[in-house]
């Protein structure tokens, strides 16, 4: 089997090995469009946030919009994983981003016009979370065709999210200034506007002729089988079992951010975008850092550390009341948080079989995306009754019970993957493996 390791030769020194999967055209191409596109969807993020807490003054309706945001990818992300397998996953992806711009447009729409309700806001974020659905376990799916094969896959996943935390870092600055000077609709004009940049770059990838399998059994047994592999190996199923805890209590927080930013720290759409940039910070490091490593080797370990990062970082947030102390505790908290989630989308890529992954991305976005909108009920629902402050450091707590959990858990998930490694050629096949060295996780 093709070996995971990258060839010395190939990557001398450590930026060319921090940056080998844009080697790739296909890759470099997605990278560019979707580095503009994501700047869009983060300003959105912010500017839908900031205008449901202008609107309504409301944590319980950030909480109601949040859900309905992401209740949908919870449901429908399971017979999506089957669809992403059966079908061409570069078409499922256009036509995602497709409709994604058509939402955005139509948010600046009623925005702009000063028409925009509460009701319109929920109607357009369900529509959203229904594309959601279907785009990001294809995308996910996508991943290796996009590097022809498995050997910068580790890569090309922690360079996807340096992306995705460099616009987190740029698009909500960028959004609160945009806010404070023209208003919430030109973030959602400029959403719409970027879809076009990831298309384009989808549109002029060279690929493989699609060949559709030629015997396809149905939707249900489909769903079993993914089902019952994602259930019965333990390595996926811990891991998403901590995932599923840690985006239930922990990844709601962004949630309350306006509340922090305008009631706890006295600021405004700028300081929410400072906040959030503080996240993307952290999370961009955390991406770096794992670009630069050249193993899957020791990413069990990772996780665990993460998880219970993040969720100190929660906790020491809650607590303060000064903006210097908050950024600082929010740039912790991002880098605990992508450090686990890139760590572990990294294993769960490198294990998984081809014919199962669009499922298994599936269950895997139910995990970090489709617990959240529980979450933001729960957050809004605590934020309304204890306070915002007291609700992070009860779900930060959450957060590092999971770690500690999932620690136990490690030397199982060893014995699961080490043959996986051993005939992937990640690991030698004469290593004598001593249970707790951590040399398989």
């Amino acid at each position: 089997m093709q070996k995971i390791e990258t060839e010395p030769e190939l990557h001398p020194g450590g930026i060319s090995l921090a940056w080998r999967a844009l080697r790739h055209r296909n890759f470099r191409l997605f990278f560019g469009g979707q580095s503009i596109s994501l700047i869009g969807t983060w300003m959105t993020r912010i500017a839908t946030a900031w205008l449901v807490y202008r609107l309504t003054g409301s944590a319980w309706l950030l909480g109601i919009v949040g859900f309905c945001g992401q209740i949908p990818t919870f449901l429908l992300a399971p017979f999506a994983g089957v669809w992403v397998d059966r079908l061409n996953r570069r078409h499922v992806l256009v036509v995602t981003q497709a409709l994604a711009m058509v939402q955005s447009l139509a948010l600046a729409a009623l925005t702009l016009r000063h028409r925009i309700t509460i009701a319109e806001i929920l109607w357009l974020s369900i529509f959203q979370g229904m594309i959601n659905a279907f785009d990001m376990p294809g995308r996910q799916a996508f991943m290796v065709q996009m590097i022809e094969g498995r050997q910068d896959l580790g890569n090309a996943i922690a360079l996807n999210s340096s992306m995705v935390n460099m616009a987190r870092l740029v698009g909500p600055s960028l959004a609160g200034l945009v806010i404070a000077g023209f208003g919430e609709g030109y973030c959602f004009l400029i959403d719409g506007i970027s879809y076009i940049a990831v298309i384009v770059s989808l549109l002029l990838m060279h690929l493989p002729k699609f060949v559709a399998a030629s015997k396809i059994v149905s939707m249900l047994e489909q769903l079993k089988e993914g089902w019952t592999y994602v259930s019965e190996f333990p390595p996926v199923r811990t891991i998403l079992l901590l995932f599923a805890i840690v985006s239930l209590m922990g990844m709601p927080f962004t949630v309350l951010m306006p509340i922090f930013a305008a009631k706890v720290l006295h600021g405004g759409p700028h300081t929410l975008g400072f906040l959030m940039g503080a996240v993307g910070t952290g999370a961009l490091g955390a991406a770096i850092s794992l670009a630069l490593r050249k193993s899957v080797l020791g990413l069990g370990r990772i996780i665990a550390i993460s998880a219970a990062v993040f969720g100190a970082g929660l906790i020491a947030f809650g607590m303060s009341r000064v903006l210097w102390l908050s950024l600082l505790l929010m740039l912790i908290a991002g880098y605990g948080m992508m450090m686990g989630m890139a760590a572990s989308n990294t294993i769960i890529q490198t294990i998984v079989p081809e014919d199962k992954r669009g499922r298994v991305m599936s269950y895997y976005t139910m995990a970090f995306v489709g617990m959240a909108p529980f979450g933001s009920l729960l957050a809004g629902g605590l934020a309304h009754w204890v306070g915002a402050p007291v609700t992070l450091m009860i779900t930060g707590a959450f957060c590092i019970v999971g770690a500690a959990w999932f620690a136990t858990q490690l030397p199982k998930i060893r014995v699961h993957i080490r043959p996986i490694y051993r005939n992937m050629g990640i690991l030698p096949t004469e290593v004598v493996t001593v249970m707790g060295d951590g040399s398989g996780d």
